[in-house]
């Protein structure tokens, strides 16, 4: 219980620092990018690290179809595997930065992830 204690007083102090990282960590998180794709390339989808969305490109066959719910589903696939991506790519950038400060990479501290 008091090693507990002990480590929650430590964070308090690194509050003003873990502050400082946090900010840093957001900025790099704006250059950090991943892309899906789906369909063998008929759709792109390009997300930052701040889980925004940057661009969404459609092949010149994907828009031949003209199978509105099966270019649905290629959107939603791009995106959602461009998003999986990126979370693995900010959760490895918020362990370095975790690490970099002696502090276990899975605390899981809100608004860092």
């Amino acid at each position: 219980m008091f090693d507990k204690l002990g480590q929650l007083l430590n964070l308090a102090k690194m509050a003003p620092r873990l502050q400082e990282e946090a900010d840093r960590l957001h900025q790099r998180l704006g250059q950090v990018f991943a892309e899906g794709d789906a369909g063998a390339g008929m759709v792109k989808v390009r997300v930052s690290g701040r889980m925004e969305v940057q661009s969404c490109t459609l092949s010149d066959e994907a828009l031949r179809l003209g199978d509105r719910e099966m270019l649905e589903e290629l959107i939603k696939s791009a995106t959602n595997q461009a998003l999986h991506k990126v979370r693995q790519l900010v959760a490895e950038e918020t362990g370095k930065m975790m690490t970099g400060m002696g502090l276990p990479s899975g605390m899981g501290l809100p608004g860092l992830t």
